[in-house]
């Protein structure tokens, strides 16, 4: 999927919202269990109710890694039955990537080839040769770490240099913007820190933002927007347990449709006031 294509379906469906796919088996509603894949039973009731809000679905890999085999096989049927129900939906595989260049290179197969995600997420650290083995596919995305929502960020991305007067994370914008364009590479930016977006979009004006942190990690879609929306949207906005988790019953996918909705509703609004609708 390109940067016009993914624009187009933000406008279509009035909405920015990605749904991330955290599924732990220990929180989906117990009559599941009884299921023979009881993450995937759980992943596609919710892709049922609220793909219609959605422009992109984000499965962390930890939470299907950690169930070996079967746990990659729910991710495979996972993306598949997105794909169906569907096909305009942009997949991240939320894998948090990055080695030397030989290893990133089977990275980038296994996740554009193998399980046919749309966007990766990749860590910079490694720098140029990790990255560049994702950037190589054609309408596939990187979308590289840069100021992340977590307390521990404030570890290393806050550590300021003053000979170039600048914090780490605005020297990883700075550094990585030039070794692609806005049509295949994103960053990540939390949701929890929107006011710095605005700093942010002076560095990268026209790429996409992956937004993690509205819902349960305390994240506003409005302030996100004010400060880190261009006249393309820009934005794709990440909520997982507040909507994966939003009912603990039977119902769990009609509640999850109704936090989706609701989102979508405001997205539409903030769309709409930005004059893209």
């Amino acid at each position: 999927m390109n940067r016009n294509e993914l624009f187009d379906h933000i406008r279509r469906k009035k909405s920015f919202l990605c749904i991330g796919l955290d599924t732990d088996i220990s929180k989906i509603p117990a009559h599941l269990l009884k299921e023979e894949d009881p993450v995937f039973a759980f992943n596609r009731q919710i892709i049922d109710t609220t793909y219609s809000f959605a422009v992109a679905y984000k499965p962390n890999l930890a939470f299907y890694e950690v169930n070996g085999d079967s746990g990659w096989r729910s991710l495979k049927k996972t993306v598949d039955y997105i794909r169906k129900t569907d096909p305009s939906i942009f997949i991240i595989a939320d894998a948090k990537r990055g080695d030397i260049g030989n290893t990133s290179r089977l990275y980038a197969r296994a996740f554009f080839e193998t399980l046919g995600a749309d966007a990766l997420t990749v860590a910079p650290y490694m720098g140029h040769d990790s990255v560049l083995p994702f950037l190589k596919y054609k309408d596939k995305w990187v979308i590289l770490l840069t100021l992340t929502s977590n307390p521990g960020a404030e570890n290393f991305q806050f550590f300021y240099s003053e000979k170039e007067q600048k914090f780490l994370y605005q020297k990883v914008l700075q550094v990585a913007a030039t070794w692609a364009s806005p049509d295949n590479l994103m960053f990540v930016t939390g949701a929890t820190r929107a006011e710095k977006l605005s700093n942010i979009r002076q560095w990268v004006p026209d790429h996409f933002l992956l937004v993690p942190g509205v819902g349960a990690q305390g994240g506003n879609v409005e302030e996100v927007a004010r400060y880190g929306m261009n006249d393309r949207c820009g934005l794709l906005v990440n909520s997982s347990r507040s909507i994966i988790y939003a009912g603990k019953d039977k119902d769990f996918a009609r509640d999850a449709a109704r936090e989706a909705h609701a989102l979508q509703q405001m997205m539409e609004y903030l769309l709409t006031q930005k004059g893209i609708l």
